[in-house]
């Protein structure tokens, strides 16, 4: 696909597709807690704060289950943009021909 045109859109690759951005996200999300959570200690430290863990983590739990919650959300909504124009729109295609 990286070189050529894609292939038919069938309802398992809709699948795999979607199941691989929703993946992606969560890892985003993950990227996105490190760098909050590095930031605010960094930012407690140099304030002399006192930091409250929940459980390993400085961040609050219902932010911890919202930031997994919308990297899962922005990653599904993400791969149904990306295979509208990929396999429905077929904009590679278009691309190439030009």
């Amino acid at each position: 696909m990286i070189f050529g045109k894609p292939g038919k859109a069938t309802k398992l690759k809709k699948a795999a597709y979607l199941s691989a951005s929703v993946v992606l996200g969560i890892f985003l999300s993950y990227l996105a807690h490190a760098a909050i959570e590095i930031n605010y200690l960094n930012w407690a430290q140099s304030h002399d704060r006192i930091v409250v863990f929940y459980g390993s983590c400085v961040l609050w739990p219902w932010l911890q289950i919202l930031l997994w919650a919308g990297g899962a959300v922005s990653g599904f909504f993400l791969g149904r943009f990306w295979w509208r124009k990929l396999y429905v729109e077929r904009i590679w295609v278009k691309k190439v021909k030009k």
